[in-house]
């Protein structure tokens, strides 16, 4: 082989080399750059479940505290229903006692 035979194959080398360390510093460079971007998606996937779990919780206290307000009023209305009744019947009882207790008069004056 001649000297600029030589030297072809020599630039070839060099060519394919410089190639071949170009080739691997973009696989490096988009190797970092999807590392970033997995580390991104990540993080950024965590912030929103963060975000998503304090709503559900803001949501659920405020469910409970409306629950809580409900059972309040049904409890409410329920003692006053219950106060109703007990007052109807305490007074058909008055009224009742003050009929027998006529009677019981009457058959004792009556004797």
């Amino acid at each position: 082989m001649r000297i600029g035979g030589l030297a072809m194959l020599a630039e070839s080398v060099k060519y394919v080399l410089s190639a071949e360390y170009e080739a691997n510093q973009v696989k490096l460079i988009v190797l970092n750059k999807s590392k970033e971007s997995i580390e991104k998606a990540i993080a950024d996937g965590e912030a929103l479940i963060k975000v998503a779990l304090e709503r559900a919780e803001a949501e659920i206290e405020q469910l409970k505290k409306a629950s809580d307000r409900k059972a309040m009023e049904s409890a409410t209305e329920l003692a006053s229903s219950t106060a109703n009744r007990l007052a109807t019947m305490r007074a058909r009882a008055e009224k009742r006692l003050d009929t027998v207790a006529q009677r019981i008069f009457e058959r004792i004056v009556n004797i």
